[in-house]
């Protein structure tokens, strides 16, 4: 599991922010876009592409991408 990667997958959960705004430093919940939908969406992104079950908690405990990034790889381990 990349981060380069992760952070692509991320991404392309958002419409309208430009794929530039998107680093491991990000955080997320202050992009404009960021909605309680938009956490949705990345829940079910992971639970396709790393078969890894995210819960609310988990979303809110992450500040930057790194941070969710880092809970799904050692939830994936």
């Amino acid at each position: 599991m990349e981060i380069k990667e992760f952070i692509e997958n991320f991404a392309d959960q958002f419409d309208d922010t430009d794929a530039s705004e998107f680093t491991p430093e990000t955080v997320f919940h202050e992009l404009e876009e960021y909605s309680s939908l938009i956490a949705l969406s990345i829940i079910a992104m992971v639970d396709e592409e790393y078969n890894v079950t995210l819960k609310g908690d988990d979303m809110r405990a992450a500040v930057t991408i790194q941070d969710l990034f880092n809970t799904v790889k050692a939830k994936a381990e």
